[in-house]
């Protein structure tokens, strides 16, 4: 079978950036388990794949996992590598930085990383897959982002740097749907409010989220697999509270 009949007789597969721990993990985990989707998950904790690898192994889909910082500078190329042609039925940009602590104590490589992990890595990591998202039907780029991003949310003090990265987030959807109308890519942002993660427990240590991570990650399966029939270029906020 040629490259090119595979891809025009599989669903294609979804791939799940930060997919190791949190949301991520729960996102991974609904694909492959109720849905049966074929997943690519990416994460630079190895060990923490290796896991989920093992969660996933009685299908009914499948799950490969790809150990990879996608802040680095290859990551794109690398992915793309990886992908080798596939159809991309839904790329989830769930991975994230968060730094709670005031602006004046952010050193420069800090708002660096974040920045490029947050922003940069989501952007570059859809322009290496356009061919691949552009298939027979288009793929849905989904972005992970968050109330904190959302215009005339509740602010809090800290999250300056990790607000504006998820501000910008939720702009480049927009952007990118219009960008992709042409070739049918659909590109849409969930402004997630508090979840209750290892890392919405660091930045707001004491507080309990109302939302766990398997309900979230059950939803934005759901939604990255059928949200894109009712919207495009939309950032929907989902909270039940900020934190």
């Amino acid at each position: 079978m040629s490259m090119n009949d595979r891809m025009t007789s599989t669903p294609g597969i979804v791939i799940v950036t930060g997919a190791a721990r949190g949301i991520g993990r729960a996102i991974v985990l609904s694909l492959v388990r109720e849905h049966g989707c074929t997943v690519l998950a990416v994460s630079r904790n190895e060990m923490a794949l290796a896991a989920l690898r093992e969660e996933c192994s009685g299908g009914p889909g499948s799950l490969q996992v790809f150990v990879q910082d996608v802040g680095a500078l290859d990551a794109a190329q690398r992915l793309q590598a990886i992908v080798g042609g596939r159809r991309v039925r839904a790329l989830v940009h769930n991975a994230g930085v968060l730094h709670h602590r005031p602006m004046g104590e952010h050193e420069r490589h800090e708002l660096l990383r974040l920045y490029t992990v947050n922003v940069l890595a989501p952007l570059e990591l859809t322009q290496a897959l356009v061919s691949e998202l552009s298939g027979d039907p288009p793929g849905h780029v989904v972005h992970i982002g968050s109330m904190g991003g959302f215009q005339d949310s509740a602010k809090f003090p800290g999250l300056v740097a990790y607000s504006s990265s998820k501000a910008a987030l939720a702009c480049m959807a927009q952007c990118l749907a219009e960008e992709f109308k042409e070739v049918g890519i659909r590109c849409n942002c969930l402004a997630l409010g508090a979840v209750n993660t290892e890392m919405l427990r660091a930045a707001f240590p004491g507080y309990l989220a109302p939302v766990t991570a398997e309900d979230m990650g059950a939803y934005v399966a759901t939604f990255a697999l059928e949200g894109h029939k009712l919207f495009n270029g939309k950032v929907l906020p989902l909270a039940l509270s900020t934190p």
